[in-house]
């Protein structure tokens, strides 16, 4: 089965699926274009489609500390972060990626789908969103809309609104605070 046909057989099953998904960003008003392109899993497979979507482009890092506090950390794909030097800056102590069942049973997308709008699954608030804060100041952003074949643009206020629906309250930091 290639990675396509793979993605599609796993879309069936999400809680939220991608249609669903912009029937409520259409009902809270909320302005996006959407491209649909070939499934990508990393941000160097997104890097070719980046030139024909207008934004900044962004990925997600899906992480837990020793607590078991789980957070989603949402920058720029050109914003590097060390993860010893990320856990202060997010109000927490050491951090390590949470695994692809965690984020199955946490915001119900797959590895390579992560985005901020997996949060709409989280309802009962176990995952702290994070948001970076020179991303929140860009015109527009791009996300996958919790498939990898497909990529929303919109702006960070629509976003924030969005998030702020689902009953999450974001974190907006200076992620570059965390450079290695």
């Amino acid at each position: 089965m290639n990675e396509h046909a793979y993605q599609e057989s796993q879309e069936e099953e999400l809680p939220t699926s991608p249609d669903a998904l912009m029937r409520k960003l259409d009902d809270l008003g909320i302005s996006y274009q959407k491209h649909e392109h070939e499934a990508v899993f990393t941000v160097a497979e997104s890097e070719k489609l980046e030139s024909g979507i207008p934004g900044t482009h962004c990925r997600n890092l899906f992480v837990r500390d020793k607590k078991k506090k789980m957070f989603l950390v949402v920058l720029p794909n050109e914003v590097q972060v060390d993860m010893k030097k990320l856990a202060p800056v997010i109000g927490s102590d050491r951090l390590s990626f949470g695994s692809a069942d965690r984020l199955w049973q946490y915001l119900g997308v797959r590895p390579g789908s992560v985005c901020p709008f997996s949060i709409v699954n989280d309802t009962d608030k176990d995952v702290k969103i994070v948001l970076d804060k020179g991303m929140m100041e860009s015109g527009l952003v791009n996300y996958h809309p919790l498939v990898n074949t497909m990529t929303l643009t919109l702006s960070p206020a629509d976003l924030l609104t969005f998030i702020k629906d689902c009953g999450h309250d974001p974190l907006i930091v200076d992620l570059k605070q965390a450079k290695p």
